[in-house]
């Protein structure tokens, strides 16, 4: 039965009413209408009688049925539960409900008639039964619904258990956790190297930026060091941050300053059911944050993470110690094994291979290890550096992924340079039957990163791969370094440079500066990046097809050559010379998957763009790969990506 019978009845009722007093009046004026009119009137009152009975019955019927079927009491002890309780009919309407359900669900309106879903927070009440309870609300009111289906399974009966109370001491409970967030001040150093008096200075601004978020939450701080600081704040009134985007990022940066701008990072642990528990959760988030190059926040709940800011470069560190730290852990790594393989990330660059180049030289003759480069030559971008380093020296140190799963023993050292992700390697089979393992590497931390090397050497702030392991290797006995490994080392840090544009620091300089002292040759080393003419002619064709989008130059290209990831990559470095363009983006198609290639000036992150699409890389140079899509699909998400990206850096710069 439906509602609109129990709408209906009441106005047939009084439609039968209002027939018996027009048969009464007609008696005054014709006979014959008379006897018409009491006909219907008779009528309407039978079809009436008889289905206001048959309903009734149907009711009673299927109470007393469902109640046996549950329990074998009488249908009038459903009547004295304590708690609301209703009956739903085959079609889904309630046909019967006790006194309780009327008075707390209905406001003691007969809701008979009525969509029983529609008291179930949209949930199909047949889909359910028999199930382990839905939580509903109504009126403001919170309930757990369990609904039992009987015999055929035609009726279900609603028993609803009212818990406002406890969920809202849950909700009490939850809200009041603590929330650790250990903050740092990212370039500290950089201040203090300048002078005592503006390192004081920015440092009192910086701390009374951060006691004022304190205070503004009523959260406790406490001063660690000069340069690290603890906050324990409510878990609600971390919603409240987000919301917000956490200001404080902004306010940090606002803060007057002659040389540099002060930057934050911030890792904050959620869902922690001690402070020490949260504690150690921040301090996991705070690494994340500063292995994606600082000036940002991230947030750690049940092992995921959640990212805010980000937006200012990574600071260079003038430190040299940790790289020196660095270099003993893996020395003492290499002399407690048998052969070391190097190895980078799957369509290795100069970057890649050219670390790998000096690091090979390095374990082969000062640490007199069975030492090669793992390197797929078919897909490596770096044929012509591979190329050119067989011809001038006399052992072969490339070999295959293949070659090097059959030589793996169990004192094996694998070394992972330009990357430090499991799915991006040459060969993960490699990783997962080498027990031991170093990585080194440049590029912002993503979460999912290899956790169980020996030593993690993550440096977001070097330009290259190659001028980290310059580095290194100047503090190992770097006698059997020749011109041929300087050289290979020096095209990595030109690659990512942009020949000494991009990303150049302070060391990168002082790296470039002890290859040249070892023999690298500039022009040797441009010679690396020509290009075959065939290369030219789909670089310019992928240029020629670009488009603007908000400062931003996007080409798609069809191309199916075997060389197209180095033809999009030259592309889009190439698309950044042209007037008015931010930032680059080409999409092409490589082994059945959808690939993009970004690049920029800085001016626009296009890491974080990447991320939005599930990949990443630098804040000028990230990429992704798409999988199961197709080029006008990522063209769309990439337009959405850009947008959303493009707007926080508009809303961010508007605040300020």
């Amino acid at each position: 039965m439906r509602k609109k019978h129990w709408i209906l009845t009441p106005w047939f009722s009084i439609f039968c009413v209002v027939m018996l007093l027009m048969t009464t009046f007609m008696s005054n004026y014709s006979t014959t209408l008379f006897y018409v009119d009491l006909g219907l009137t008779v009528a309407s009152f039978a079809v009436v009688l008889i289905l206001t009975l048959t309903f009734r019955n149907y009711i009673k019927r299927t109470v007393r049925g469902t109640a046996e079927r549950i329990k074998d009491f009488n249908s009038e002890y459903l009547e004295k539960y304590k708690y609301p309780v209703a009956i739903a009919g085959e079609e889904g309407d309630i046909i019967w409900c006790n006194a309780r359900f009327r008075k707390r669900l209905c406001n003691s309106r007969s809701p008979e008639g009525d969509d029983m879903n529609a008291y179930l927070s949209g949930n199909d009440v047949f889909q359910i039964a028999d199930g382990e309870g839905v939580e509903i609300a109504v009126d403001g009111k919170e309930f757990t619904a369990y609904c039992i289906s009987t015999g055929d399974g035609s009726v279900v009966v609603c028993h609803f258990i009212e818990n406002t109370y406890y969920k809202n001491m849950v909700r009490e409970y939850h809200a009041g956790l603590p929330c650790v967030a250990l903050v740092t001040f990212d370039n500290a150093e950089e201040f203090y190297a300048g002078s005592d008096e503006s390192f004081s200075t920015v440092l009192i601004s910086v701390e009374a930026h951060l006691q004022r978020w304190a205070l503004d939450y009523q959260a406790l701080y406490k001063k660690i060091n000069n340069n690290r600081f603890m906050i324990i704040f409510r878990d609600a009134d971390v919603d409240k941050m987000i919301a917000l985007k956490f200001p404080i990022l902004k306010d940090i940066r606002s803060i007057n300053s002659t040389r540099l701008i002060p930057t934050i990072s911030v890792g904050l642990s959620r869902g922690s059911k001690t402070v020490k528990e949260s504690e150690s959760n921040a301090r996991k988030a705070l690494e994340m944050a500063l292995g994606r190059g600082g000036d940002q926040v991230a947030i750690i709940k049940d092992n995921g993470y959640e990212f805010f800011g980000g937006t200012a470069a990574a600071t260079e560190k003038i430190s040299k110690v940790r790289m020196r730290v660095i270099a003993n852990a893996i020395s003492r790594a290499v002399n407690d094994s048998d052969k070391v393989y190097i190895m980078g990330h799957r369509f290795s660059d100069l970057d890649c291979v050219g670390a790998a180049i000096g690091l090979q030289s390095i374990m082969e003759k000062s640490f007199k290890r069975y030492s090669k480069v793992v390197v797929d030559r078919l897909s490596s971008m770096s044929k012509q550096l591979i190329e050119y380093t067989e011809s001038r020296l006399e052992n072969n140190i490339f070999i295959s992924p293949e070659e090097a799963l059959r030589g793996v023993t169990s004192r094996s050292l694998l070394i992972i340079v330009d990357t430090h992700l499991k799915n991006s390697l040459e060969s993960p089979e490699l990783f997962e039957k080498c027990k031991r393992c170093v990585v080194i590497d440049h590029h912002r931390k993503s979460v999912n990163h290899i956790q169980s090397a020996l030593v993690f050497c993550h440096e977001p702030s070097a330009s290259s791969a190659c001028e980290m392991c310059s580095e290194i290797i100047s503090y190992m006995d770097d006698s059997p370094l020749g011109y041929v490994q300087a050289d290979a080392l020096l095209s990595g840090i030109m690659l990512d440079t942009k020949n000494f544009v991009l990303k150049t620091g302070v060391r990168t300089f002082e790296a470039a500066a002890y290859l040249r002292r070892k023999g690298a040759n500039t022009l040797t080393v441009k010679e690396m990046f020509s290009g075959s003419i065939d290369t030219y002619r789909e670089k310019v064709e992928i240029v020629c097809r670009s488009e603007m989008h908000r400062g931003c130059a996007i080409s798609k290209t069809t191309i199916i050559a075997e060389d197209i990831r180095l033809a999009a990559a030259q592309a889009a470095d190439e698309m950044l010379t042209l007037q008015g363009v931010s930032a680059s983006f080409v999409i092409f198609t490589n082994n059945n998957q959808i690939n993009i290639s970004a690049r920029s000036y800085g001016r626009v992150n296009v890491q974080l763009i990447m991320e939005k699409l599930e990949g990443g890389g630098h804040q000028t140079m990230a990429a992704t790969q798409l999988k199961n899509t197709t080029q006008e699909k990522a063209y769309a998400r990439l337009i959405q990506a850009i947008n959303e990206a493009l707007d926080e850096a508009e809303a961010e710069n508007t605040e300020k």
